[in-house]
């Protein structure tokens, strides 16, 4: 195939100009990847675990329960499932809303109790030195594999993650499921275990790389890739039953499909009530009725977390409209359910464009904040400025979370408004939304063969997002309205008065006075795709924002 020149142009202005490189990059086949041993501890994670199942020891994976613990979980269970008997296996996920994120003591001592000999946590545990001490206080052996940030004194125990201080592991950013898909090679080496077990997980690692919005490039894009192609074959009974209650198409599902369809719905679960049904459809540990009854039961809490969220969302924003916005938005709602903050922290922070914290009473005078942030500001590094008015902080660049006293409320509260006032002052455009707008096109340079060639660069997500166009001095014409609430809106535009374009806006139309700017030129920014319709093969420009020219 000969590639437009437009895609390689796209691939330089993202640091890809080497020739193997562009190739590694658009290979239906990438090869991208590292050897698990580099990962310091892995030799010695790996005797543990062979070692305890040579004696016959039990077993448990200690996950977390979003998407990523969740897949996680699955995934060491189905690896060491070919090497034990089920009987010796087991799982344990903590409930977001009576334990929170991360080992605590209870759980491990639950554990314990269940005559458990080895805890393997996925997707958390790098700082719990407190929690490993006591496991070894009750007798238990106790790994850990993850990938956050170490801000804090490591556990001391054996832990694979690539972000230790001392790591040399050529790729930083793997999700929690891609630190347990490292594992779960280096077990199949040592063990001698078929390279078919590996391939077979590779759905969940795409499934946990997506949902925890990972970059998706270098090793997470070889990952990912041939994930997805496992993914569309839908041989996992359980996400084969969520593809069908979900109406998406085996053979069809995208890194988008994935980011907004089977990612909320596992997390539901989590949000809702107890994760631990999700491991269970993602092992197919159950009968085919019994799986079936998992993924109704998740379709119905999926609709419960769109509900509440969007009632809070309601609550919010009434809340920040009687003012102008603070440059960090702080919202303590009575009616805020624990299990949705961070979605709607999410939205407002996109719709006001701020910093955005949402707090949740936890009982004893305390609260529980859930933070989002936008491109520019790093909310970790924000909120570590009032650290000492937090009981319990720990977080990203792009999402925290912390719980205070009710007390130490006000002074957070002055303290980070404090900090983000010297940010404006310092950088005031940062609170202006910007748009990396990588092609600067006309409606005649749009075609069905350049969006097929745009999708070589797929999947996209974090790292990778699917390129932004931009095409000046168009006119709106034949504009119509969509949804119950007019909430989406189909147009044509043309920037030559021949070629003419189908442009779809979505949840925004409310935002646009049509009736005036369909008599104004505009720039139209956005993605294009293409779209099978009557079987034919069409285009469509997916709007993110209409500007009036000059």
């Amino acid at each position: 195939m000969k590639i437009n020149p437009l895609i390689i142009q796209l691939l330089k202005k993202r640091g890809i100009t080497q020739q193997s490189d562009v190739e590694e990059f658009l290979s239906d086949k990438p090869k991208k990847t590292y050897d698990p041993f580099l990962l310091a501890d892995m030799e010695a994670g790996v005797d543990l675990i062979l070692s305890e199942i040579m004696h016959g020891s039990r077993i448990c994976i200690y996950g977390d329960y979003d998407a990523d613990g969740i897949t996680s979980t699955a995934l060491m269970l189905a690896i060491l499932s070919k090497l034990t008997e089920p009987g010796r296996l087991s799982y344990y996920i903590p409930s977001r809303f009576e334990e929170g994120y991360g080992l605590n003591s209870d759980a491990i001592r639950h554990i314990a109790s269940k005559g458990c000999n080895l805890i393997i946590t996925v997707d958390c545990g790098s700082i719990s030195r407190k929690e490993v001490e006591y496991a070894k206080e009750l007798g238990l052996k106790i790994m850990v594999t993850d990938h956050h940030n170490i801000t804090d004194t490591m556990a001391d125990c054996i832990l694979i993650n690539p972000k230790r201080p001392d790591s040399s592991y050529p790729f930083r950013d793997l999700s929690g499921c891609g630190v347990a898909f490292k594992l779960a090679q280096a077990i199949q080496k040592k063990a001698g275990l078929p390279k078919n077990v590996l391939t077979e997980v590779l759905d969940l690692v795409a499934v946990g790389t997506i949902g925890d919005i990972m970059p998706l490039v270098d090793e997470n894009r070889t990952m990912v890739k041939y994930g997805l192609k496992v993914l569309n074959i839908a041989q996992r009974p359980g996400i084969k039953k969520l593809i069908e209650g979900t109406s998406l198409k085996a053979g069809a599902i995208t890194s988008g499909n994935v980011s907004f369809v089977i990612v909320p719905h596992l997390n539901a679960s989590g949000r809702i009530e107890d994760a631990s049904q999700a491991v269970k459809l993602l092992a197919g540990d159950g009968t085919e009725s019994q799986l079936e009854n998992i993924v109704t039961d998740i379709l119905k809490k999926n609709i419960m977390r769109k509900k509440l969220q969007s009632e809070l969302f309601d609550v919010c924003r009434a809340q920040i409209d009687k003012e102008d916005p603070d440059d960090f938005i702080i919202l303590d709602s009575d009616a805020a359910h624990e299990g949705i903050a961070g979605i709607v922290a999410g939205k407002i922070k996109d719709a006001y464009y701020r910093p955005a914290v949402i707090l949740t009473p936890t009982g004893d005078r305390m609260l529980k904040g859930t933070g989002r942030s936008i491109e520019g500001i790093d909310l970790y590094k924000l909120l570590k400025t009032q650290e000492d008015k937090f009981e319990k902080f720990g977080g990203h660049c792009g999402a925290c979370g912390f719980s205070i006293k009710e007390e130490n409320l006000a002074t957070f509260v002055e303290g980070i408004r404090k900090e983000a006032a010297d940010i404006r002052k310092n950088n005031p455009d940062v609170f202006r939304k910007k748009y990396n707008v990588e092609l600067d096109l006309k409606t005649a340079d749009m075609t069905v063969e350049l969006a097929d060639q745009l999708n070589l660069l797929a999947p996209f997500g974090n790292g990778n997002p699917k390129p932004l166009i931009i095409c000046r001095n168009c006119m709106i014409s034949g504009v119509k309205y969509m949804g119950d609430e007019m909430q989406h809106v189909r147009f044509m535009i043309s920037s030559d008065d021949v070629n003419h374009i189908q442009c779809v806006l979505f949840n925004k139309a409310q935002d646009y006075d049509f009736e005036n700017i369909s008599e104004e030129k505009v720039s139209v920014i956005g993605t294009l795709d293409s779209q099978i319709w009557q079987g034919t093969k069409r285009l469509q420009f997916l709007v993110n924002e209409i500007q009036i020219d000059g």
